[in-house]
């Protein structure tokens, strides 16, 4: 019988198939090793797949699309409540099958080729960035063991250390010397590689025009805008600005009891890195907040008055969300509005 619905479990070397009819009745469970993948859906004729977004969900999408199939990818955790029985291969592959065919699932936007290798930058840099954190913070912990403060901040560890090393008078030993030396040229070396991963996403993100018209928005710039589009494309399969906020989790938690709504804190749900690019931003944009007027200054002004300044930075990251879901979907510019 022919196959409607197939879930697919995705692994390095072995993949399990659940495969359902129109009626939703099993008609195929089966096991496939990685090399026999492809040719067993080239077999098959144009259905729906339903994958979860994991390592490598993306390159699979794509060879499958290219076989005239339907790929849908879901969350994780969107996946797990459809899961009957304990967590296995083969429980999860049933599982896919089931949440692929729910009409209100949320699906996740498959990447190309190009949209994968500007996020590589991304992850690549985000990994260097937090080595140079550590890297930073190890070398003044160290240095305080010798009786040598030096001020937070990388340009201060990068600036003061050749002295200190050069200096014959203090207290450190030769042993020491020799650590530290190694240390400076290896934060050198980061901060060499990070600028040319800057100047690459910089270059990205003035080659296309939605980047460019995104950088128009406070506290977005070259890193946030090539994220945003790398990662969520088009922005179509999301109806309003809400849902992309909700996806990045910048929405509020909610539940009701006794009929009444309440409201907590974000979800944090999606995408954590495009999320926190646009948290940061907001804080920038907040900190220079004194020399503006117009009326989303004056919002945001007044919401740090009555929500404090981390709950006014979560919502000016929020309305920044819904901006871009318009900038992008419906190709919108970016207009100041001035106070009244």
């Amino acid at each position: 019988m022919k196959s409607i619905r197939i879930g697919l479990d995705l692994a390095k070397n072995v993949f399990e198939v659940f495969a359902v009819d129109q009626q939703d009745k099993l008609v195929l469970r089966k096991t496939l090793k990685r090399a026999k993948v492809l040719e067993f859906f080239a077999q098959q004729d144009p259905c729906v797949i339903g994958m979860e977004s994991c390592g490598g969900a993306h390159y699979w999408a794509r060879e499958l699309q290219k076989l005239g199939h339907e790929v849908r990818m879901m969350a994780p955790q969107f996946v797990a409540p459809y899961r009957k029985s304990d967590k296995n291969d083969r429980n999860d592959a049933e599982a896919i099958c089931e949440a692929a065919g729910r009409p209100n699932m949320r699906f996740v936007p498959i990447k190309n080729e190009e949209q994968q290798a500007i996020l590589t930058i991304h992850r690549a840099r985000t990994l260097l960035v937090a080595e140079r954190v550590a890297l930073v913070n190890q070398i003044r912990g160290f240095l305080m063991e010798y009786g040598i403060v030096l001020p937070q901040g990388r340009r201060h560890v990068r600036s003061q250390l050749p002295g200190i090393l050069e200096d014959a008078e203090n207290s450190l030993p030769y042993l020491a010397r020799e650590v530290f030396s190694d240390q400076y040229r290896r934060l050198c070396e980061l901060d060499r590689v990070i600028d040319e991963y800057d100047q690459k996403i910089e270059s990205l993100a003035k080659a296309k025009e939605v980047t460019k018209r995104l950088m128009k928005v406070e506290g977005i710039g070259p890193i946030t805008a090539t994220a945003i589009v790398a990662s969520a494309g088009d922005l179509h399969d999301f109806t309003n600005g809400r849902q992309f906020a909700a996806w990045l989790g910048l929405v509020p938690r909610q539940w009701s009891s006794g009929g009444k709504p309440r409201h907590g804190r974000i979800t944090k749900r999606g995408d954590s890195y495009i999320r926190t690019l646009l948290i940061h931003g907001a804080r920038a944009v907040i900190r220079f907040l004194e020399r503006r007027d117009d009326a989303k200054s004056r919002w945001v002004k007044r919401l740090i008055e009555r929500r404090g300044v981390n709950k006014a930075a979560v919502a000016l990251a929020a309305k920044h969300a819904r901006i871009i879901w318009s900038m992008i979907s419906k190709g919108t510019e970016y207009k100041i509005v001035k106070a009244i």
